[in-house]
């Protein structure tokens, strides 16, 4: 898709963003919690995904994670991607998204963010890029800027992340060493 191919709005919207936040649970995963017989917590991500964030990285858009629940494997894949800004067990998304615009010293319009679920309102409201997955609550898909044609954990991130540098004008440069 070239930046021609989006709508307007959509071009507004996404131009600006600086920095994309990511729920994980249902976003980065399909939403399944997996537990082994140690008890230990297990989550399945998606590489496309995952190589959609370094592209974005790439392309000067930094990337945070912002959830509800606490894991170790969502801080040991924020270490592995490099991401600073790892907010785990923020049941009040909307006070640790203010944090996070403070640390930053970014603008609402420069932030992104792809939700799922009812705990992500607030942000998906306040961002000035929000996404849900094509899985996420009806009133999560009603609010958003954008519904994504992958469900959470299914390519949802890289799409997004596409859009965004495809806006930007950088997909091309991020993508040069590829089709070379």
């Amino acid at each position: 898709m070239a930046k021609g191919s989006f709508s307007k709005a959509l071009i507004k919207k996404a131009g600006p963003v600086k920095l994309l936040i990511l729920d994980v649970d249902g976003v980065m995963t399909d939403g399944s919690i997996i537990y082994d017989s140690e008890g230990r917590e297990i989550k399945v991500f998606n590489v496309r995904d995952v190589h959609g964030i370094k592209m974005l990285k790439r392309g000067g858009v930094d990337c945070a994670l912002l959830t509800a629940r606490t894991s170790q494997a969502v801080k040991k894949r924020a270490e592995e991607l490099e991401i600073g800004l790892c907010y785990q067990g923020a049941i009040k998304k909307l006070t640790a998204y203010e944090d996070i615009l403070k640390k930053t010293g970014l603008a609402p319009g420069e932030t992104a963010f792809i939700g799922d679920d009812l705990v992500d309102l607030p942000v998906i409201r306040r961002a000035g890029f929000s996404a849900a997955v094509q899985d996420a609550v009806r009133e999560v898909r009603e609010a958003a800027d954008y519904v994504t044609l992958n469900p959470g954990g299914k390519g949802a991130v890289r799409e997004v992340a596409e859009i965004i540098l495809k806006i930007k004008g950088k997909w091309h440069e991020v993508t040069e060493r590829y089709l070379k």
